[in-house]
């Protein structure tokens, strides 16, 4: 079964980087430049994994993950925020709108697709029945 990722990013160099590393370990990678095409491509694509940044024009990354997380359709869809906003005050936002993971830039590679790996195979196990969140 292939894995599908969205990742959320208007620098296309950050876009292009995440997305590289995601191909190479067999994800399926959509993008979206903003946070209304974001919230397109997850109705119409349903992404198991979620690489979204904060800063971006129309809506940003935070009022995207309250709204994934507000709707009983993509509430499960794992969000890793990538970003630039590395304040405590962020953070917190971060966590408190539900976000799974907040990673900061700049950001390793190898990390990220570890946080990615992981929380994909937590959600493919819950998926399957094998463990519960």
């Amino acid at each position: 079964m292939i894995r599908r990722a969205l990742v959320v990013d208007d620098e296309p160099a950050i876009a292009r980087l995440v997305e590289i590393n995601l191909k190479r370990d067999g994800y399926a990678v959509s993008i979206a430049r903003d946070g209304v095409e974001a919230l397109e491509k997850v109705r119409a694509e349903r992404p198991d994994i979620i690489v979204c940044d904060v800063m971006m024009p129309r809506m940003d990354g935070l009022q995207v993950l309250r709204q994934l997380k507000a709707d009983a359709t993509t509430r499960d869809i794992p969000v890793i925020m990538l970003t630039a906003k590395a304040q405590h005050e962020d953070i917190f936002n971060g966590w408190q709108a539900g976000t799974e993971m907040y990673l900061t830039k700049p950001f390793s590679p190898p990390e990220l697709l570890m946080f990615v790996r992981r929380l994909t195979r937590t959600q493919t196990e819950a998926d399957d029945g094998r463990i519960r969140i």
